[in-house]
């Protein structure tokens, strides 16, 4: 029997497979690898994400060394499936380790064996294979998918039984999948949530975690049930459904006795990575000595500070420009002279209650209001210059017990 299928004698059929359709299926490869990627991602919520990174080079691995082992198969049944094989298996493994389900996994090869089986449909019909031959290629197919998946599914239980934190590792990945940006699909979300067992909310709260002290790498806080964590990172961070209540707070200090936590705004889950990236910036102002120390650092209250250092080099070229008048003065003269701008804008001119501020004579505070306007001359009464000095001086650390920037080096800077 020739290719065209013109003969009845399966056996020709038979003989004609190996070669001629595993040349033809060759170039074939590469476009039916990438349709069956296309395809995966376009029907499985949760592979619906950027396919750049270490996630998407591992999917596209695997579907390009299961097309390969196929073709080699066609053309020689006793080629090796060892690597072909131990991709897969890696593949199971990696699958539970990023806390997809078992469903997940198994779809992504029954999409990959329709859309095999639905190219080569194509082929044989372009190239006049009989109906044995696309009988015998149906049957070699699904076989070959099934083999597959059973050796990911036996990757996928390895690691599952060998993890004992199997759990706690698919909540950590929930939460980063929650934080994804791109924001990962909301099936996506859903059915991880579902899998772990955490009740998808509209809206969450975040906290950013400062641990004062390193935690224990065996340390385990008394988290509520509903509380997604990940505090063995270098940036650990909790996700609370709904708003953060008194309870909630009283129960989060008595956990994690040994942190600052920075509370962000809560939010819906689609905006809860820049809730989180506000509450982060709260921390490090803490440390710079912008913000006061406190255990707990509310990002709803310092929402104007956060602003004002949402970018620091465009605040130093503010400070930069405003305070170039101060050129002439000696480090210390400089320092009397922004401490007295600052009483000057925050009591609104009035001499007695800046000398209160400043802890010196009315007398001194006239002598140097006389200075300063020798400096700024009619900006001081000029409301958008008074607007950008005050912008300027409330960027610059008042604390210095937690930070060591002078007046002289936040003017530099």
């Amino acid at each position: 029997m020739s290719v065209t299928g013109r003969s009845a004698n399966e056996a020709t059929d038979s003989a004609v497979l190996p070669g001629q359709l595993a040349q033809i299926m060759r170039s074939e490869m590469e476009s039916v690898a990438d349709e069956i990627v296309t395809e995966i991602r376009a029907s499985i919520p949760e592979y619906r994400r950027p396919i750049d990174g270490p996630y998407g080079k591992s999917i596209r691995a695997g579907v390009q060394h299961a097309v390969s082992l196929f073709i080699a198969q066609i053309a020689d049944p006793s080629a090796s499936k060892q690597h072909a094989h131990e991709v897969h298996r890696r593949l199971g493994q990696y699958e539970m380790r990023e806390g997809r389900s078992l469903d997940t996994l198994q779809a992504a090869y029954r999409v990959g064996a329709r859309v095999a089986w639905r190219r080569i449909m194509e082929v044989g019909r372009r190239s006049g294979f009989s109906s044995a031959v696309m009988s015998h290629l149906a049957d070699a197919i699904l076989g070959f998918m099934d083999e597959l998946a059973s050796v990911a599914l036996d990757g996928f239980l390895e690691a599952k039984a060998s993890s004992a934190d199997a759990l706690d590792t698919w909540r950590r990945r929930l939460l980063q999948l929650i934080l994804e940006r791109p924001a990962a699909p909301p099936e996506a979300i859903d059915e991880l949530a579902q899998l772990v067992g955490w009740a998808t909310p509209k809206k969450a709260t975040p906290v950013a975690v400062r641990p004062l002290y390193p935690f224990k790498a065996t340390h385990r806080p008394p988290l509520d049930a509903d509380v997604l964590a990940e505090l063995s990172g270098v940036e650990p961070r909790l996700l609370l459904p709904g708003p953060m209540t008194r309870e909630r707070i009283v129960s989060l200090e008595q956990a994690l006795p040994r942190c600052r936590l920075s509370v962000g705004p809560c939010v819906p889950l689609e905006g809860v990575a820049d809730s989180l990236r506000w509450a982060r910036k709260a921390l490090a102002l803490v440390d710079e000595g912008v913000l006061p120390p406190r255990r707990i650092v509310w990002v709803q209250e310092c929402l104007p500070v956060l602003l004002l250092h949402s970018d620091e080099a465009l605040v130093a070229q503010l400070r930069r420009r405003l305070f170039m008048a101060f050129d002439g003065f000696t480090p210390r003269q400089r320092e009397r002279m922004v401490e007295t701008l600052r009483a000057w804008l925050d009591a609104q001119g009035n001499v007695v209650d800046m000398a209160e501020r400043l802890a010196v004579h009315p007398q001194t505070v006239r002598y140097r209001m006389r200075q300063l306007e020798s400096v700024f001359g009619g900006r001081l009464h000029d409301p958008d210059a008074r607007f950008e000095l005050e912008l300027a001086l409330r960027t610059m650390p008042t604390s210095k017990p937690t930070s060591n920037v002078s007046v002289g080096e936040a003017y530099r800077s």
